[in-house]
């Protein structure tokens, strides 16, 4: 079927501007000098002596005059005049006991000592008390000015928003509605901060300066991207063969309500729905944030942190102190970890709360915007480090990456990150199509608007979404044929090293169970908890479910790759066309997830369906994308990824869910999705 796509073009990877390349040691990336003389590796330089302890001595030196500037100020003439006559005699007495002059130089100089062997030049708890608008004056000479300008309308938005805070709780409350169930919120990937927990570190990259500092989730951590970048990777990358904590360095989710309601300060995340939420009567004892390492493969958020145990025990007490289920929200891949707890929780072995305990202890499972068969961008990711419009916050976050880290760095660092390669796509080419035919082919770009569509016509674009990765200019084995999606995670497995195909394997699956034996069978199998076209939702005939997500903004569906000439200068074998306008082929979707990831939803509403097996209602909610030109963060009725978590329509059905009045919420398809998800070949019931 021949569909003619729009396409995005893809920027060429600045990172790689200068040919410079990470050497790869031992699972390890060391230093790269770029032109401009700034190491990008993780090695860090060594103390520089006398001369950093001079500039330290200054630096001190400064700061004193300036405090003492600043306390002068503060006094008045009659305590001016005092103070002259007291320094005046202090003066005497010092001069007249030299001593006292010695002892302060070998006061200085200890106190030099110590900072040039810190090697912090510039206090990171200075810096993390600037506000914005100190940031963007202390580092304007340093970012570029799209950077500055995102970061200037943050300020803004901030002060804005404050008029529309609470408005949809409070409005729900005159309508009656109060809080009723208990509420758990389940971030998404990367909007959790992460805060350092380690003291040693090592002699060149110290952890202490950084103690329960965030080194994602905040300014903090673009500062340290920006002032030390090796030392900063060190700290947040895992160890790659256990994909746990590497020695001397320790990261953990922040907790509470401040571990997702701002990834930084003036960009909100959860906090709308907070807001709304408070204003409808909750407050700590009612909700909870199940803030998590991102990072983690599933399994090693229960091993190294026994989330899912401390989940259950949440849940379990909010129904012994309230008498009511609980309502469970998850956003992008905290849906996904919804449901790889809805199977941990009854299994023997792991959760064992017994094949009833969901049914009894929840009351809806929300999905917003949820990832659960992954998304195309995890791919490309994994394979070559592509970040552009990957990471979905704002460009301050994608510009970090992006600036401080070659591509081969960026692919390095997120490989060993178990929880990533737990978005790659599912269901193979049954779901994402093969070279001539996709599902959602049928989708293209209807409901966008008129300008999306109005693209050149292209022999090129007409070409199916499941031809995933198409090469142009073959040169090798490498780049000899255009692969699925299926042929594209087995071309990520042999482009990687061991540890990652081990770990990704033995974590995750990728498959479609066509009977329902085979539904059957995988519940014993733990890898198959992440695969809803693989194992079945729990027996829970009184849960609801609701998904909530939307569409109309132009998504990463496919794309066109080429085989690098010389493979030294970046240390990857492929990469996106660069200077293509038309390497990225987008389809429908929310600007991070496909419209047909969202598939499943529907699905799970068909008849005696094998993987419904009792019966749960389903509806399911589209959002069309009707962006407000002059918010930044487009407005009441945008359908973005992550700031459809502001939209005054979705704050309506999440807290109506938690009101317990769900039945009133109506289903709503703004998409052609009912036309094609039913012929998707997912065997017999």
């Amino acid at each position: 079927m021949a569909v003619r796509h729009r396409t995005k073009g893809n920027e060429a990877d600045s990172g790689d501007d200068n040919g410079q390349s990470p050497e790869i040691i031992n699972g390890n990336v060391t230093s790269v000098d770029d032109s401009n003389g700034r190491s990008t590796g993780i090695k860090h330089s060594e103390s520089t002596g006398d001369a950093e302890s001079a500039n330290n001595l200054v630096e001190i030196e400064k700061s004193g005059d300036s405090h003492r500037h600043h306390h002068k100020r503060q006094h008045s003439h009659h305590h001016v005049h005092h103070d002259k006559k007291r320094s005046t005699k202090q003066w005497a007495l010092t001069h007249s006991k030299r001593f006292m002059f010695v002892l302060g130089t070998l006061l200085g100089v200890c106190i030099a000592g110590y900072m040039a062997q810190s090697q912090e030049l510039v206090s990171m708890d200075l810096l993390t008390d600037l506000s914005i608008d100190q940031w963007i004056s202390d580092f304007k000479d340093m970012l570029p000015a799209n950077v500055l300008k995102e970061a200037s309308h943050i300020g803004k938005d901030n002060h804005a928003a404050l008029s529309e805070s609470f408005a949809v709780g409070t409005q729900l409350k005159k309508e009656g509605l109060s809080n009723k169930h208990p509420v758990v919120l389940i971030p998404g990937v990367i909007s959790t901060g992460l805060e350092s927990w380690g003291l040693e570190g090592t002699d060149e990259c110290p952890s202490q300066p950084n103690f329960r500092k965030r080194l994602w989730g905040s300014w903090h951590m673009l500062r340290s991207m920006l002032l030390d970048t090796n030392c900063w990777l060190k700290h947040v990358m895992l160890d790659p063969e256990t994909g746990l904590d590497p020695p001397n360095f320790k990261l953990r989710a922040a907790q509470g309500m401040e571990a997702a309601d701002f990834f930084v300060a003036g960009y909100w995340i959860w906090n709308k729905i907070l807001e709304n939420l408070a204003a409808l009567g909750y407050d700590v004892n009612t909700m909870t944030v199940a803030s998590y390492d991102w990072r983690l493969a599933y399994s090693d958020l229960e091993r190294r942190d026994r989330y899912f145990s401390k989940l259950k025990s949440t849940i379990e007490d909010s129904l012994a102190i309230s008498g009511e289920k609980t309502v469970i929200a998850g956003h992008s891949m905290g849906s996904q970890i919804i449901f790889y707890f809805l199977k941990w929780v009854e299994a023997e072995g792991y959760g064992n709360g017994g094949p009833t305990w969901v049914n009894d202890h929840i009351k809806a499972y929300v999905d917003i915007s949820g990832s659960v068969l992954g998304t195309p961008k995890a791919v490309v990711a994994l394979l070559s480090g592509e970040m552009k419009d990957t990471v979905q916050l704002n460009a301050l976050a994608v510009y970090g990456l992006e600036k401080f880290f070659c591509r081969r760095e960026r692919a390095d660092l997120l490989r060993t990150f178990g929880g990533i390669a737990s978005m790659l796509p599912k269901g193979g080419d049954d779901i994402w199509g093969t070279l001539e035919f996709a599902p959602d082919d049928a989708a293209s770009l209807q409901g966008l608007d008129e300008s999306v569509l109005s693209s050149e016509n292209n022999p090129e674009d007409a070409v199916s979404y499941g031809n995933f990765i198409r090469f142009k200019n073959p040169m090798s084995e490498l780049s000899s044929r255009n692969l699925t999606i299926s042929d594209s995670i087995e071309y990520l497995y042999s482009q990687t090293p061991d540890w990652f195909s081990k770990r990704t394997k033995k974590n995750y699956s990728h498959g479609v169970a066509k009977t329902r034996a085979e539904v059957e069978e995988n519940e014993k199998d733990p890898s198959k908890w992440i695969n809803p076209l693989e194992v079945a939702l729990p027996n829970a005939p009184d849960m609801r479910i609701y998904c909530f997500y939307g569409i109309g903004i132009p998504t990463e569906r496919s794309y066109y790759y080429q085989e690098e000439v010389d493979k030294s200068l970046t240390n990857l074998n492929i990469s996106i066309v660069g200077n293509d306008k038309r390497a990225v082929v987008m389809g429908q979707g929310d600007g991070t997830v496909s419209l047909i990831t969202h598939s499943m939803c529907h699905r799970w509403k068909e008849e005696n369906s094998k993987f419904n097996p009792g019966g749960s209602q389903v509806k399911v909610v589209e959002m069309l994308h009707q962006p407000d030109k002059f918010d930044i963060r487009g407005g009441a009725k945008t359908a973005e990824h992550v700031d459809i978590l502001g939209r005054t329509e979705l704050n309506d059905l999440v807290l109506r869910v938690a009101a317990g009045d769900g039945d009133s919420i109506e289903e709503h398809i703004e998409s052609n999705i009912n036309d094609w998800v039913w012929n998707i070949d997912l065997g017999t019931n």
